[in-house]
């Protein structure tokens, strides 16, 4: 019961306040059924991309996170080929950061900020990774090839 009207409340935060180039929605009628369209940030190689997710909430939730994954391919050195995405607010503790109080606006607006900036430090992808680090033009140029082969409308 207090999963079902916390969703609600969410969703339709979501939905009249939504934060700055993202957009979430329930996919018909389940409400632990979600999508969500993240645009890519400007001055990103990811820019004027549309990226689409796929949330699952879990029966524990809000003391269990969502799993959000990417149906759009990215390149990044922190989400997999499967769209798995490694960032802390979507583990729980130790391992992670979730915690109750945080809700699928703050998870989606932090998978914005790592899209924007990636952690090559705890990355998912070895090799994206260290393009990254040791050759950033060359990232920048994949990451946006693969914007707009994939995520181009």
């Amino acid at each position: 019961m207090q999963r079902a009207s916390r969703l609600k409340r969410e969703l339709s935060l979501l939905t009249t306040e939504p934060p700055p180039g993202i957009t979430c929605w329930q996919t018909g009628s389940q409400l632990d059924a979600l999508r969500a369209q993240i645009l890519g940030g400007a001055d990103t190689p990811y820019e004027k991309g549309i990226f689409n997710l796929e949330i699952v909430v879990p029966e524990r939730y809000p003391f269990e996170p969502p799993k959000i994954r990417f149906l759009t391919p990215i390149y990044h050195p922190n989400i997999d080929s499967a769209g798995r995405i490694c960032l802390d607010v979507l583990k729980l503790p130790p391992k992670g950061t979730w915690r109750p109080s945080l809700n699928i606006s703050t998870l989606l607006t932090s998978i914005q900020l790592l899209m924007a900036e990636p952690n090559p430090d705890d990355p998912l992808m070895a090799d994206i990774s260290s393009e990254y680090k040791y050759n950033k033009q060359l990232f920048l140029l994949n990451a946006k090839e693969w914007t707009e082969k994939h995520a181009s409308q």
